[in-house]
C-alpha cells in the first residue's frame, strides 16, 4: 500500500532521508522555508509545499528534521492548531527530552501519536536508507511508526518512553565529544614526546585501549557492583598525576584531565583506594541518586 510521508525540514539530513525515501514506493511532500533547501531537492520526486501545514494536510506520516527544539515545538503546534491529523509524527531532530516530551503531549491530546527517534550517523548512512534511530514513545505509537521508519533503517533500538531516543542520543554526543577533547589533549602530549600519531592510533584502537573502560568497567564491573580487586582507585589516581605532571614538562594544557582527576581524589579521600577504579560510579550513584547495578 502507497503512504504518502512529510519531510518537515529539508536540510542536510531532511533532504538525505528524501533521497532513502524516494527510491522506496512512497508519495513524498515536504517543506522548507529556505528557498535555497528547497531547491536543492529539485532532483528528487518530492512535491514542496507552502507550509508545515500543509504539508499535514495531505501526509500520512509526519517526519520532523528541524534546527532547533523550540521551532520543532512550533511546528508541531502550528499543524494541530490548523486541525490536522496525521497518523504519526516522527521526531528525528536532535531536541531535548523534554521537548520531545512536550511535542508528544501536545499529539497524544489531539489523537495523533508521536516518537522521539534520534537519528545516530551521518548523511550517507541518512541517504542510503541505512539509519540507526534511538526510539522513543509509546508503544502503540512505536507501532504506528515503524513502517516509516523501516524503510529508512538499519537499526533500531527501541529504548523505553518518550524522550528516550532523544536522551540517548545527547548522552552518545556527550561522550563523543568529551573523549574527542580527551584524545586531541592526549595527541597534544605524544605528539610532543615524538610519537608518531599513527602509532598512537593503533595503541589507543586496541581490545586493552579506549574500549576497557565501557567493556571491562562499565559493562563487566558496574552492571553488576563488582568493585574488589583490579586496577585500583589509588594506582588509577597515581597515573592520573603522572599524565598531568608530564603535561607540565610538555607545556601542554590538559582541561578534560584536569577535570577527570578530581573524581579519584574524592574517592581516595573517602578511603576507597583499594577499590577497583570503577568504583567512581558509587560516588555518581550518591550524587545523582541512581543505581547502575541490574540498570
Amino acid at each position: 500500500m502507497t503512504i504518502t510521508i512529510g519531510m518537515i525540514g529539508l536540510g542536510n539530513a531532511g533532504s538525505a532521508m528524501c533521497q532513502a525515501l524516494a527510491a522506496q514506493q512512497v508519495k513524498l511532500i515536504g517543506f522548507d522555508p529556505s528557498p535555497t533547501r528547497v531547491a536543492a531537492v529539485d532532483d528528487i520526486q518530492i512535491r514542496c509545499l507552502e507550509s508545515a501545514a500543509a504539508v499535514a494536510a495531505e501526509a500520512d506520516h509526519l517526519i520532523l528534521s528541524l534546527p532547533k527544539p523550540e521551532i520543532s515545538l512550533a511546528v508541531v503546534e502550528e499543524i494541530l492548531a490548523a486541525g490536522h491529523r496525521p497518523q504519526v509524527i516522527v521526531e528525528t531532530s536532535t531536541v531535548t527530552p523534554a521537548t520531545a516530551q512536550a511535542c508528544h503531549a501536545l499529539a497524544k491530546a489531539a489523537g495523533v501519536a508521536f516518537v522521539d527517534a534520534a537519528i545516530a550517523g551521518g548523511v550517507a548512512s541518512m541517504a542510503a536508507g541505512e539509519i540507526t534511530f534511538f526510539l522513543g514513545g509509546d508503544d502503540a505509537d512505536k507501532q504506528t511508526a515503524r513502517p516509516v521508519l523501516d524503510l529508512l533503517a538499519e537499526r533500531i533500538f527501541e529504548l523505553g518512553p518518550i524522550g528516550a531516543g532523544m536522551g540517548a542520543k545527547v548522552v552518545n554526543n556527550g561522550v563523543m565529544h568529551a573523549v574527542m577533547v580527551v584524545l586531541i589533549e592526549a595527541f597534544a602530549m605524544s605528539t610532543k614526546l615524538g610519537v608518531p600519531m599513527q602509532t598512537m592510533i593503533d595503541i589507543l584502537n586496541r581490545e586493552e585501549g579506549l574500549m576497557r573502560p565501557l567493556v571491562h568497567r562499565v559493562q563487566e564491573r558496574m552492571k553488576d557492583g563488582n568493585y574488589k580487586a583490579g586496577m585500583s582507585v589509588s594506582n588509577a589516581r597515581k597515573d592520573s598525576i603522572l599524565a598531568l605532571q608530564t603535561s607540565q614538562q610538555l607545556g601542554v594544557p590538559l582541561f578534560a584531565h584536569m577535570a577527570a582527576h578530581t573524581p579519584y581524589e574524592i574517592a581516595e579521600a573517602r578511603g576507597m583506594g583499594d577499590d577497583d577504579y570503577a568504583a567512581l560510579a558509587r560516588l555518581w550513584e550518591e550524587w545523582s541518586k541512581v543505581d547502575f547495578e541490574g540498570a
